[in-house]
């Protein structure tokens, strides 16, 4: 687990103060669009820095060197909606509920889902599946390899929200279909396949998270590629051509997976709104290893 360096740093107060958090890799300049008085300004910091982490942890490094965090204040609690560009770094805007507690903070998945999306170049729209699909992947893996999300939320979010991700009457692969659960959780869908077929193809040596470390070695989401090159450099990384292959046969057709099948091979048993594990499944291994930690250099 990585251990972020230095504390928030205050630059500036009043509307539009700024604080600054510096990360593995990275700094994230943290600004308000107007002052708050119910704001809990340490629980807004420790979740950014939070979440930070659990980015960094995951990719070895914080995805890009500098990062604005625009921080919109609104009435009531929970984090909303949020969006992130790559503008000279990183620009993220979101917005907050000005009641949001230190709980509410660190059940957070958005911002988490936001600074992931710093971590793959900018695709063609056809591929915005990709980028949605990852960001949707990659958050509760990376909350809980940071140890803030136990392996029960992370499965039970997957058990309920994969289903949303396959193809539906008239689909047409996912660089054709442009809906909101193909582009969300049918990207999500195609990524947890991928990673569970480099994992068998490697003898659960090397997984998804291997190949992305070495996509963000290519180049951040302030440079623009194609899916090819960015798929054939992941399968580089892991020695298998997963990525590629995996492609192939759903970009243009609809490609259905048997989820309960797939569920109880991994181990993961529904039980109401939570799962329980059943650690003698053919490939326990594999789903435990998914949620921990990499080395923290890629």
């Amino acid at each position: 687990m990585l251990i972020l360096a230095g504390a928030a740093t205050l630059l500036a107060s009043g509307a539009g103060a700024r604080e600054r958090v510096t990360v593995p890799g990275g700094e994230i300049t943290v600004e308000l669009t107007r002052e708050s008085e119910t704001l809990d300004r340490a629980a807004l910091m420790e979740w950014v820095r939070n979440s930070a982490r659990a980015v960094a942890g995951f990719y070895g490094h914080f995805p890009v060197a500098t990062t604005r965090l625009v921080v919109t204040p609104q009435p009531g609690s929970g984090v909303r909606a949020g969006r992130t560009w790559a503008e000279a770094g990183g620009l993220i805007r979101i917005r907050v509920g000005e009641s949001t507690t230190p709980s509410e903070f660190a059940k957070d998945w958005v911002l988490v889902h936001e600074m992931t999306h710093l971590a793959l170049p900018s695709l063609p729209d056809d591929q915005e599946w990709l980028e949605e699909g990852l960001a949707t992947y990659v958050e509760p893996l990376a909350r809980a390899q940071a140890g803030g999300l136990p392996d029960e939320d992370v499965w039970s979010s997957m058990v309920d929200g994969m289903p949303k991700g396959l193809p539906q009457a008239g689909d047409q692969g996912l660089d054709r279909t442009h809906t909101w659960g193909r582009t969300y959780w049918g990207g999500a869908l195609f990524c947890l396949l991928a990673d569970l077929d480099i994992r068998r193809r490697t003898n659960n040596t090397r997984g998804l998270q291997d190949a992305l470390r070495a996509i963000l070695a290519g180049g951040s989401m302030e440079t623009s590629s194609e899916i090819g090159p960015v798929l054939a450099t992941g399968d580089r990384a892991v020695g298998v051509p997963v990525l590629e292959e995996l492609y192939a046969r759903q970009k243009d057709r609809a490609e259905t997976t048997d989820l309960n099948v797939l569920w109880r091979e991994l181990g993961v048993v529904p039980a109401g709104r939570t799962v329980r594990f059943d650690d003698g499944a053919p490939e326990a291994a594999i789903r435990r290893s998914l949620t921990a930690p990499l080395n923290a250099s890629p």
